[in-house]
């Protein structure tokens, strides 16, 4: 099955636009390169450093019309003009592995970290490492929400902690858990293809029999620590009672996936059953952690 390749060219600037568009066009899957060459030496750990000039990659399937997206992308960010773009069409193989040339190790706070295989692990024993490649259902903890998580699952203690990952995607924030010390985490998303994803890419790292893929019907009775979910505000707003009645007195709800003119109408909602305890920032996204009441 082959996959159409989409190309920009952008300044640093314009890259959140584009990206969250181009994901809401369908995108499954975007990921960000050095157009220039240009060297970032020595980030801080919580940083997700971005270049001037940023090649923006975004796959679609084969079935997609790169002119029709194109025109889309047009409309949705008001441009008077397209930039250039380039476009490719990828066999499933070649797609695997152009994702795999530009997929490099990544830390999240002080020891966790997200590693391709064939990549040298990090020699630190207090490292905490998710081995994820590239697949169709697409996470790698590039995008600041689950960078965003990624720190705050690196900074608290899982140990012995029953956690939900709402959203779970390719799975990341339920291995990242598992891997710090969680002794059960569910894994849910609507789509099928994330939650085969995370079943790979967790019997991959070795805890599937941590992880236990779950429909958010299925755990009306589940009594969990922790509820990360890293998803858009409409469906935040309309899982509040749902996260209210999943965590245990005293748990954490870590939300994600908010722009940060989201975050009042989000606290606004929440306010009478959570008791916000903090939010972090991460380009134009937040994350907020608040405790159940």
């Amino acid at each position: 099955m082959p996959w159409q390749e989409i190309t920009f060219e952008l300044s640093s600037a314009e890259v959140t636009d584009y990206e969250d568009a181009l994901m809401s066009l369908g995108a499954l899957s975007i990921t960000l390169r050095d157009a220039e060459d240009q060297p970032i030496l020595e980030p801080p750990p919580a940083s997700t450093p971005i270049w001037n000039k940023v090649l923006l990659t975004a796959m679609f399937d084969g079935s997609s019309n790169p002119a029709e997206i194109a025109d889309q992308l047009r409309t949705e960010l008001n441009l008077s003009s397209m930039p250039g773009y380039r476009v490719a069409e990828l066999e499933d193989r070649e797609w695997r592995r152009t994702w795999m040339d530009y997929f490099k190790p990544m830390r999240f706070g002080e020891r966790l970290w997200i590693c391709p295989s064939g990549y040298e692990q990090p020699a630190d024993e207090n490292s905490v490492i998710v081995d994820l490649d590239p697949g169709l259902a697409f996470g790698t903890g590039s995008h600041p929400t689950t960078a965003l998580c990624m720190q705050w699952l690196d900074q608290h203690n899982m140990q012995g902690k029953v956690v939900v990952d709402f959203g779970c995607g390719s799975g990341i924030l339920a291995i990242a858990a598992a891997k710090l010390g969680a002794k059960l985490v569910y894994a849910i998303d609507n789509d099928p293809q994330a939650l085969e994803a995370t079943l790979t890419n967790a019997q991959h790292n070795e805890v599937a029999h941590i992880i236990q893929l779950a429909e958010a019907k299925t755990l009306a009775e589940a009594s969990v620590d922790i509820l990360v979910a890293n998803i858009l505000l409409k469906p935040l707003l309309e899982l509040r009672d749902g996260f209210h009645r999943l965590l245990k007195p005293d748990g954490l709800l870590v939300l994600s996936g908010l722009l940060a003119g989201q975050q009042k109408t989000l606290e606004n909602a929440y306010q009478q059953q959570f008791t916000f305890e903090a939010c972090e920032s991460l380009q134009e996204w937040v994350r907020l952690v608040a405790c159940k009441r």
